[in-house]
C-alpha cells in the first residue's frame, strides 16, 4: 500500500503567489528600483541610466534561466555590497495583500489543506509570506525555481506536487494569474484548475475575478 496522502481526505487548494495572494509591486520594486539604485550608488551613475543597464542585463539572461529568478546571482553579477535579505527587506513597505486575501484564506484553511505553488524563489517567498503574516494558513509551500530546479509551473511542476503530497489528481485545485502556467498547465496534468482575472479581460466557468468568486466556485463543488 502506498503512503496516505497528507491532505488526510481534504480538497488541497494551490495558490500562486504573486499578483494572486500578493500584488506585484514588492517584486517590481526589488527587481526594477532597489537593485538598480544600488548599482547606480555603487559605479556613482545616474540612477536611469543604471535601472536601463541592469534591465539589459536581465534581458541578456531571459526568464528560461533559472538566474533570471535568483536575486543572489544578481547580487555577485552587479557585485552590490548588500544581502538578499536585506534588499528584500527594504522593499517590504510595498508588500500588500489583494483586499480579499485574509478573509478567504481564513475560512478556506478550516475546511481545506491549503498549498502555495509558486515560480518565485524561496528567498522572495520566505519575506513575502512571514511579513504579510500569511505563512499559518499554508500546510507547504512549493518554489518551482528553487525546488524543482524549473523555470516554468508546466505540467511536470504540478505533476511533481501530486507525487510529493501523495495526493491523487482529482483532490487538489490551483488558481492563478497566469493563464498558461496557473490554467492551462496544470489542466494539462489533470488537476482542477481556475484563472483568476482581476482585470475582468476573460469569461468562462473557469475564469474568476477575485479570491472570493473562487471560493464560491469550490464551495459549488462540494455540493
Amino acid at each position: 500500500m502506498g503512503r496516505k496522502c497528507v491532505c488526510g481526505g481534504k480538497m488541497i487548494v494551490s495558490f500562486d503567489l504573486d499578483g494572486t495572494l500578493v500584488s506585484s509591486e514588492y517584486v517590481d520594486a526589488v527587481w526594477l528600483e532597489k537593485i538598480p539604485q544600488l548599482y547606480a550608488e555603487k559605479e556613482n551613475m545616474p540612477y536611469e541610466e543604471a535601472r536601463r543597464y541592469v534591465e539589459r542585463e536581465y534581458l541578456k539572461v531571459g526568464p528560461e534561466a533559472l538566474e533570471w529568478y535568483d536575486i543572489v546571482y544578481w547580487i555577485k553579477k552587479f557585485d552590490l555590497k548588500a544581502s538578499w535579505k536585506d534588499i528584500l527587506m527594504s522593499c517590504v513597505d510595498k508588500l500588500k495583500l489583494y483586499p480579499e486575501v485574509r478573509e478567504v484564506l481564513e475560512r478556506l484553511s478550516k475546511r481545506n489543506m491549503l498549498i502555495i505553488t509558486s515560480n518565485a524563489s524561496n528567498e522572495f517567498i520566505q519575506i513575502e509570506v512571514e511579513f504579510l503574516g500569511i505563512k499559518k494558513y499554508f500546510s507547504r509551500i512549493f518554489s518551482v525555481v528553487s525546488d524543482f530546479g524549473k523555470t516554468k509551473k508546466g505540467e511536470e511542476a504540478y505533476e511533481k506536487i501530486c507525487k510529493e503530497l501523495d495526493a491523487e489528481k482529482d483532490k487538489i485545485i490551483h488558481i492563478g494569474d497566469n493563464y498558461e502556467f496557473d490554467y492551462i498547465a496544470p489542466i494539462k496534468a489533470g488537476i482542477k484548475a481556475f484563472y483568476l482575472d482581476r482585470k475582468g479581460n476573460m469569461n468562462g466557468n473557469h475564469v474568476v475575478k477575485d479570491l472570493r468568486e473562487f471560493e464560491e466556485k469550490i464551495n459549488s463543488l462540494k455540493k
